[in-house]
């Protein structure tokens, strides 16, 4: 634990867009019990789509920056959660202390490939930040 806190490090594959929905919701709704953090196995860059739709939630993600697992002391968390099927599946190993959990969450950027338009693309944006942000609420008992 990081002082008094739970330390959970969010993990997907670009660091682009779930990893980061999931670090600004946690910060946002559990600061006070929980230290968030996010990474991917990749840098892909910040999606200003998942920007966008944080902000119509209240929650600024503007400022984050995308990295990866080597940018970060692994050694360090408590619990690192994969949020996408291919960090599950590709995920580095982590000393035997930390518990790793998956919860998938469908890839915004892969579910709007083919919107005609970015409102349209935004549709799927929000509803998996909305399904991040219901996952986030389970948190900290679900860590349990």
């Amino acid at each position: 634990m990081m002082g008094d806190k739970t330390s959970v490090l969010f993990l997907c594959t670009g660091n682009s867009c779930r990893s980061q929905m999931a670090e600004g919701f946690c910060r946002h709704l559990n600061g006070t019990t929980i230290e968030a953090y996010s990474a991917g196995i990749e840098k892909h860059g910040l999606n200003p789509l998942a920007v966008t739709v944080m902000a119509e939630s209240g929650v600024d993600i503007s400022g984050y920056q995308s990295k990866t697992i080597d940018d970060l002391d692994a050694s360090a968390f408590d619990f690192v959660i994969t949020v996408c099927g291919h960090a599950d599946k590709t995920c580095p190993m982590f000393p035997a202390k930390i518990k790793k959990l998956h919860h998938g969450f469908d890839d915004p950027p892969k579910l709007a490939k083919d919107a005609a338009n970015e409102e349209q693309a935004l549709v799927h944006y929000r509803r998996v930040r909305d399904e991040i942000r219901s996952f986030i609420l389970t948190l900290p008992k679900a860590l349990g």
